[in-house]
């Protein structure tokens, strides 16, 4: 197949180079940082603690996604429309966009400005940029997709390049699962600056995660959505399999970038609002962490 990786950071690159080094047509687009680092050393894949450098194709234009069967959009939420337009009038009619992002309504904001198809899709993958195009993997890497014509041939064939995929007609179920799981987690993290091991020891922290889960839910339930009947006890627990990792809010805040809360805590609050549900938890988390945006806005 041939790939494009529209925003290839962590999780772009990290599919990428999977399916370069499984052989299939591959163009990362990317920050001039990536693009420059990549043309000169190939992209670095770190994972188990193994590297490799992945010959791969990049650039920083957009026109990168022409004649690609298969587009990994992978910009933050905050830029899914103004990525969308940019690569409109360069996709294959017939092409699938597999929507890699946080939050649960990119595909569906995505799809009225792009002609082929947006399927939303799940992504389950701890990975960080150890430099310019330098990508580490820490652990994981499947993918739940959305079903359309095209997704039972992706999954197969990106199986075979070691990405699990499953697909699903209740994604949406998926998507909700691990916004409340980005809800409970990102925030603290980020606020803390603590990975989630550490920060789970912090009394009292345990218990703000089950209000903002139940909060959660109530919205989900709202919308018909179906979560998990243990989701309390899935998301307490993933701080016990991942101990060492920071979310990717308090990563953004790290790296002076914008978050994504709008579209994770901060949508549970817009959705809440729309029916009645009171949501202060996910509020008081969306506060916290827009109070740090401006503080990095406003050093002085």
């Amino acid at each position: 197949m041939k790939i494009a990786v529209m925003g290839a950071g962590a999780v772009g690159c990290y599919f990428g180079a999977r399916l370069a080094r499984a052989g299939h047509d591959v163009t990362l687009i990317a920050r001039p940082a990536h693009v420059e680092a990549i043309a000169q050393h190939g992209l670095i894949f770190e994972s188990g603690g193994a590297q490799d450098r992945i010959p791969v194709q990049a650039t920083t234009e957009a026109s990168g996604v022409a004649d690609a069967d298969v587009v990994l959009f992978c910009v933050k939420s905050t830029d899914t429309e103004a990525a969308g337009q940019s690569i409109a009038s360069y996709l294959k009619r017939d092409a699938t966009v597999l929507c890699l992002q946080n939050g649960v309504d990119n595909a569906e904001r995505l799809q009225p400005l792009i002609a082929p198809v947006a399927v939303p899709a799940a992504v389950y993958v701890a990975v960080e940029m150890a430099g310019p195009g330098h990508v580490r993997h820490h652990g994981r890497g499947e993918l739940i997709i959305g079903a359309s014509p095209a997704s039972t041939d992706i999954a197969r064939q990106f199986g075979a390049a070691s990405i699990p995929t499953t697909v699903s007609d209740r994604v949406t179920d998926t998507l909700w699962t691990k916004l409340t799981t980005n809800c409970a987690y990102n925030a603290l993290s980020a606020v803390a600056e603590l990975p989630y091991g550490p920060m789970l020891e912090v009394q009292g922290v345990a218990d703000v995660i089950r209000i903002v889960i139940d909060e959660c839910a109530a919205v989900a339930r709202a919308l018909g959505v179906s979560l998990p009947h243990d989701i309390t006890e899935m998301v307490l627990a993933l701080a016990g399999t991942m101990p060492l990792q920071y979310s990717s809010t308090a990563q953004d805040l790290a790296r002076g970038k914008p978050s994504e809360i709008d579209h994770l805590n901060g949508y549970v609050v817009r959705k809440g609002a729309a029916f009645g549900i009171p949501t202060p938890a996910n509020l008081a988390l969306l506060v916290m962490v827009r109070l740090r945006e401006a503080r990095q806005r406003h050093p002085e």
